[in-house]
C-alpha cells in the first residue's frame, strides 16, 4: 500500500518508543503509594491514550491531584533516565529518512515525560505536541490539527501513525489517513487505512515533486 503525503504525525508511547514496562512499573508504585493496587486503579478509570492529569483527577480528591501528578512525572522521568524505554523497531531508521520539518510527535504525555522517553533513544522532534499544548485531548482531533498547523500542511496531507484506538479516532476526526501499529492492541481492535506490527514495515522516500511516498508492506 502506498500513500502520498506532506508529513507524518507520530504518537510517542508504543509507536516510537516502547515504554509499556516503564509505565506499568511507575504506575504500580504510584498507585500503591495512594493505597490502591494498579489493577484497582485501572478498573476505575479509562487509562490508555489519556493524559496522566486526567487519570489522576479521576482517582484522587481534587486537593491531592497536583501533588499526585508531580510525583508521577518525577517517577516517569527517573525511570526513563535509568534505561526504562527503548525504540520501537524501525522507528529511528524511519525518522532518519524523513526531512526534519516533515514530521512531528503528538502525545498525551506532558513535555517533560515525552522528552525524557524520546531523548535516550535518539529521537529529537522539531515539533512536539504534548498535553500542555492543547485544550482538548485525544480522541478529539485538536492534537493532530495543531501538529499539522505547526508544520504548515493541510490536515488531509498528513498521515497519523498510532497504536491506540483513541489516537486513531483523533487522527480520523482530523481528516487524516491513519497507519496503526499492533504494539498494544490486536488487529481486530484497530480501524486504520493500514495496520503493521512495527515501523520496520513502513518506508518513506521524497519524490521529485517533493511529496512523501509512504510505502506500507
Amino acid at each position: 500500500m502506498r500513500f502520498l503525503a506532506d508529513a507524518l504525525l507520530f504518537d510517542s508511547d508504543e509507536t516510537l518508543v516502547s515504554s509499556q514496562r516503564s509505565v506499568l512499573r511507575v504506575w504500580r508504585g504510584w498507585a500503591e503509594s495512594y493505597g490502591m493496587t494498579l489493577e484497582e486503579a485501572m478498573s476505575r478509570v479509562e487509562v490508555h491514550g489519556r493524559p496522566a492529569a486526567a487519570i489522576i483527577a479521576d482517582l484522587l480528591p481534587a486537593e491531592q491531584v497536583e501533588e499526585g501528578l508531580q510525583r508521577l512525572v518525577d517517577a516517569e522521568v527517573a525511570d526513563a533516565a535509568a534505561g526504562g524505554v527503548e525504540a520501537v523497531p524501525g522507528a529511528v531508521e524511519l525518522l532518519a529518512s524523513l526531512p526534519e520539518d516533515r514530521w512531528a510527535v503528538v502525545t498525551s504525555s506532558n513535555r517533560q515525560v515525552a522528552e525524557a522517553r524520546l531523548t535516550p533513544v535518539g529521537i529529537h522532534p522539531k515539533q512536539l505536541v504534548t498535553s500542555g499544548d492543547v485544550t482538548h485531548h485525544k480522541p478529539h482531533p485538536q492534537p493532530f490539527l495543531v501538529a499539522a498547523e505547526r508544520l504548515g500542511f493541510a490536515p488531509t496531507r498528513c498521515i497519523v501513525v498510532e497504536d491506540s484506538p483513541t489516537g486513531l479516532t483523533s487522527g480520523k476526526a482530523a481528516g487524516m489517513p491513519t497507519i496503526a501499529l499492533t504494539t498494544t492492541h490486536q488487529t481486530n481492535q484497530l480501524e486504520a487505512d493500514a495496520i503493521v506490527a512495527d515501523l520496520t514495515r513502513v518506508s518513506v522516500r521524497v519524490t521529485q515533486a517533493g511529496d512523501l511516498e509512504v510505502t506500507v508492506n
